[in-house]
């Protein structure tokens, strides 16, 4: 029963994550459509806005699960890279790049932050 909950805390990060990543796609082309803000003026703002979409997936994730934050945060992380990872591969018929695998490991890694913090701020399972 446990590995089930963590499965379902780990699925609800991961669509948590999705659901900010269109919502600040969509308001970003807004921006870019309708403004003179050019694309590579907020490279690193949208890079900032995707590390705190893939942190606050953890952070679901921890308090969902309840313990273990690095582990499922750390899993939120490894599922969101793997779909990623999928959609490039078979759509694109590309790799990652080094870059991009730095990125990843970086997105990995702030999601178990986020699940660490989670589960800490939600009041985990006390021993």
């Amino acid at each position: 029963m446990e590995s089930r909950s963590l499965g379902k805390a780990v699925l609800y990060g991961v669509m948590a994550i999705f659901l900010l990543a269109v919502v600040s796609s969509f308001i970003f082309s807004l921006l870019l459509k309708f403004t003179s803000v050019q694309e590579s003026s907020l490279q690193y703002v949208m890079t900032s806005i995707s590390f705190l979409s893939i942190f606050i997936g953890g952070f679901i994730t921890g308090g969902n699960g309840k313990l273990k934050g690095w582990l499922i945060g750390g899993s939120t992380g490894l599922v969101y890279s793997l779909i990623i990872f999928l959609f490039q591969f078979l759509g694109y018929d590309s790799l990652f790049t080094f870059e991009q695998l730095i990125y990843h490991t970086c997105y990995i890694l702030t999601a178990m932050m986020g699940g660490i913090l989670g589960v800490n701020i939600a009041g985990g399972k006390s021993a």
